[in-house]
């Protein structure tokens, strides 16, 4: 069973409160007949659109193929926060790799925040950009950890963060359930099927070529590869896999490390007045259980709650029912209220949750595994992979060190040992400990 089609109407946005107010209708063609490029693109979210735009403005010819439409996976699906550094905090990175190290990675992070930004404001992209993202927690303990996290990110990286109490947290957000946490100002949510659908806009402008319902069944590896479609082929001399928790059995190597799991989000009716029983500020907010729930308030009005996961190649048959129940023990005066929308979308993970950026080949490249964090890492990947394909890959090779090892148990027993995984962090949530 193919991730790609087992949820999904072929060639169709899921019915997500981001499809109803999407930016650019405007369909591309599908691949028919041979053609060929420099570049060949298997995948249109941040990743391809991204890698595709700084390719074609860097005098590349770049085909794009994508299965359905572009941003139809996790790019045009996900809570849209645009966060800061890695999927990773600096302290856990700084555990796994060295200080030295981590501040470098911090640095890339903050390289690709501005540089969302700036392709937002340079190509006058309207994905409702907003600043402003808050970490908090369930338990005193985390959110002590996230105060004490706050000063370390001020003293050793000089990056400030609002530091909130109980009190403050539900001024700012009135749940029963939080207490406490921080305010990031220099992270950003926004419209993420709005930045995919610009992204593409500005890419085609440089000269790419997106092809959508162009499903890429075989790939070559070779000098010059060969892409192939049910419709046609691409000849390219470099390949980028840029599929994400949607490339399955494609490309085995990146199969072995990244792990495709599910993820749900709801948008409510508009509030109204109401909104200021979820926020009294328009910023996005993300807590601290391990399976994480995450909202903002939509320009209408209207909550938008991600939670709940799952790992199998199905989505439940009641998402609503499944977002529900997280969000109501968040915020239980919200139990009238009606869900207008409810879809799921597929992402990917690695076993450290860091990103896998990779040089398979000398002229095949591959970047997935953004685990949850992928708006901004996701797009400063695809600037990463073009500046290696014209052979300045210094920000590249940096990623590419970043460790990603591949998931136990191969292919029969992975899914089940991360459901096991899974279950027990739930259960340390509920119980709070």
């Amino acid at each position: 069973m193919d991730l790609l089609f087992s949820n999904d109407r072929k060639g169709q946005y899921p019915e997500s409160w981001y499809a109803a107010t999407a930016l650019h209708p405007h369909r591309h063609p599908a691949l028919a007949g041979d053609v060929r490029a420099d570049v060949c693109i298997v995948g249109a979210g941040f990743t391809g659109l991204s890698a595709a735009l700084h390719m074609a403005e860097a005098g590349l010819e770049v085909v794009v193929l994508e299965a359905h439409r572009v941003g139809f996976g996790a790019s045009g699906r996900n809570g849209g926060q645009l966060g800061s550094g890695q999927r990773v905090d600096q302290l856990a990175l700084e555990a796994m790799i060295g200080r030295g190290d981590a501040r470098k990675y911090w640095d890339l992070g903050e390289e690709a925040k501005a540089l969302v930004r700036s392709l937002v404001t340079r190509h006058g992209i309207d994905c409702q950009l907003r600043d402003g993202v808050a970490w908090c927690g369930s338990r005193p303990a985390d959110v002590v950890h996230l105060h004490d996290y706050a000063a370390h990110m001020a003293t050793q990286y000089d990056y400030d963060m609002d530091v909130m109490g109980a009190e403050a947290f539900r001024v700012l957000c009135p749940s029963p359930d939080y207490c406490g946490g921080v305010l990031d100002m220099g992270a950003a949510h926004l419209h993420p099927l709005r930045l995919a659908q610009g992204l593409a806009q500005a890419a085609v402008v440089a000269g790419a070529r997106i092809f959508e319902r162009s499903h890429v069944t075989d790939v070559n590896e070779a000098a010059e590869c060969v892409i192939r479609t049910a419709q046609g082929s691409v000849r390219a001399s470099q390949v980028v896999y840029a599929g994400n928790g949607y490339l399955g059995s494609l490309q085995p190597r990146v199969a072995r490390r990244v792990m495709a799991i599910n993820n749900f989000i709801v948008a409510t009716e508009p509030l109204g007045a109401r909104v200021s029983e979820v926020l009294t500020r328009d910023v996005a907010v993300a807590d601290s259980r391990h399976v994480v729930n995450y909202f903002r308030l939509s320009p209408d009005g209207r909550l938008l709650f991600g939670g709940g996961e799952n790992y199998s190649y199905r989505f439940p048959d009641d998402i609503r029912a499944k977002v529900r129940k997280p969000m109501l023990e968040i915020f239980p005066s919200l139990r009238d209220v009606r869900l207008d929308y409810a879809w799921g979308g597929t992402l990917g993970i690695t076993m450290k949750r860091l990103p896998l950026l990779e040089r398979l080949r000398p002229n095949v490249f591959a970047a997935a595994g953004y685990s949850g964090h992928g708006v901004g890492t996701a797009v400063h990947a695809g600037r990463l992979l073009a500046e290696a394909a014209k052979g300045v890959s210094a920000g590249f090779d940096a990623m590419a060190e970043l460790p990603t090892p591949p998931f136990p148990g191969g292919a029969g027993l992975r899914t089940p040992l991360l459901k096991l995984a899974m279950t027990w962090y739930a259960m340390r949530d509920r119980l709070g400990i």
